[in-house]
């Protein structure tokens, strides 16, 4: 078996044990393999070792990396599934909603509307999730957590969009119980949107939270989906990020 695919294995074992610390049962979460900045090569030795979602911060690097793994020998079903997790400008809506599955970073009912209106008919309704900001930061991205209600609902009226959940990607912290103070304030926005209930909730499953470092805090405070990037691939090189 290949590194990627005995970290993959690794990142696996690490979220079962995790999981069993929680008492949840392990298949209550799955593994956004993060490749950002990597190759198609990557992409396919992950995809062999039975991986098939995929994490993907550069808009134009991702979309040039999906036709180059298609060029790839054929993968077993089922098909590689896609995943925005990085900031999308008004100019990128178009590309996003024509070659993803998800998008993990939705904090303004602008930028849903654009993905909804440009989502080619014959796709599926595109993924979405709402990213809060926890730490409120200024210069970062996702809405604050007491505006996410109504994002939620407004998002979740739009036709092409199908709103599964709330992401978010909180600074570092410290330690275990610091890591999870702040996961559970996600969760908290989580459960907020739950209980308000509405239109087009029907969905509305996933909390997009953790990843390499912290993994086993988000599993705790309810994580459904681990976005593990360097625990699978290695270290990243910017140098050609963009």
């Amino acid at each position: 078996m290949t590194t990627i695919g005995n970290n993959i294995q690794l990142v696996r074992a690490r979220m079962a044990q995790a999981c069993e610390r929680a008492g949840r049962p392990p298949a209550s979460v799955a593994l956004l393999a993060v490749s950002k900045t990597f190759g198609p090569e990557a992409v396919y030795a992950a995809a062999q070792a039975g991986q098939r979602a995929f994490g993907e911060n550069y808009i134009q690097e991702a979309v040039e990396k999906m036709a180059a793994v298609r060029a790839l020998p054929p993968l077993p079903a089922p098909a590689l599934e896609w995943h925005c997790i990085g900031p999308i400008q008004s100019n990128k809506t178009r590309p996003v909603a024509e070659h993803f599955d998800w998008a993990h970073t939705v904090d303004r009912l602008k930028t849903a509307q654009r993905l909804s209106d440009q989502r080619p008919a014959h796709l599926p309704p595109l993924m979405v999730c709402i990213q809060v900001n926890v730490d409120g930061g200024a210069t970062k991205s996702g809405v604050p957590p007491e505006e996410a209600v109504a994002l939620a609902r407004a998002v979740a009226q739009l036709p092409r969009l199908r709103l599964r959940g709330v992401m978010s990607i909180p600074d570092p912290a410290p330690d275990f119980e610091a890591q999870c103070a702040l996961h559970r304030r996600v969760r908290a926005v989580f459960d907020a949107i739950v209980a308000a209930g509405g239109p087009g909730l029907e969905a509305f499953d996933t909390l997009s939270l953790g990843m390499t470092a912290d993994l086993e805090a988000a599993v705790q405070a309810g994580s459904t989906l681990v976005r593990v990037g360097s625990g699978i691939f290695g270290a990243r090189s910017y140098a050609q990020a963009g």
